[in-house]
Formats: C-alpha cells, sequence, structure tokens
C-alpha cells in the first residue's frame, strides 16, 4: 500500500460521524446495510450522511450497490484489512512494537 493512500483512509475515518457509520457497517458485516438504517440510527440529515459516505467510499473503504430501490452500504474489509496491515508492518520501524518501555 503506498502512504498516499494510507493517509486518504486515515483521513476519512479521522471524522467521528464518518468513524461511526463505518464501525456500525463493520458490525453489520458482509451483507451491510441500508442508507435508510444508517440515517436512522445517526439522526443526520440525508444530505450530511450522503457527504459522509461519499467521503468513505472515495477512500476505499465503503462500497454501494442498489438494491431495487435501497441502496445498500458495505465495509470494504480487504481494503481496511491492507490498511491495518500497512500500519502495523509499518509503525514501529526495526524495533517490536510490543517491547517494554525502560
Amino acid at each position: 500500500m503506498k502512504i498516499e493512500k494510507a493517509a486518504k483512509q486515515l483521513e476519512a475515518l479521522g471524522n467521528q460521524t464518518r468513524l461511526t457509520i463505518y464501525r456500525d457497517l463493520i458490525q453489520a458485516g458482509p451483507p451491510g446495510s441500508h442508507v435508510g438504517a444508517i440515517k436512522a440510527n445517526l439522526g443526520i440529515p440525508a444530505s450530511t450522511l450522503s457527504h459522509h459516505i461519499a467521503k468513505l467510499v472515495h477512500a476505499g473503504l465503503l462500497t454501494q450497490e442498489r438494491d431495487s430501490r435501497n441502496l445498500i452500504c458495505k465495509a470494504d474489509f480487504t481494503n481496511m484489512d491492507a490498511l491495518l496491515t500497512f500500519m502495523v508492518h509499518n509503525c514501529c520501524g526495526q524495533e517490536s512494537c510490543f517491547t517494554a518501555q525502560n
């Protein structure tokens, strides 16, 4: 993963509303959740929700698909796994992340 992509994804998750949306979709699992259910859960205007979802989609953290008249959002587990792997493998340089501090 390139650092630019990681920065874009971390920036998208750096907003409380977007992090809440993403967390809820992770908990929903692979089936995802309808936009209407997300809106009802968060209690925010549709235009605000649309803005936040678009930011997460653009960062590659969510996907969307149509189911008849409903729009379903799903967490992109593959991209999140890649981001977490990137962070773990690059967080500590040559030292172990779990070394005890003296």
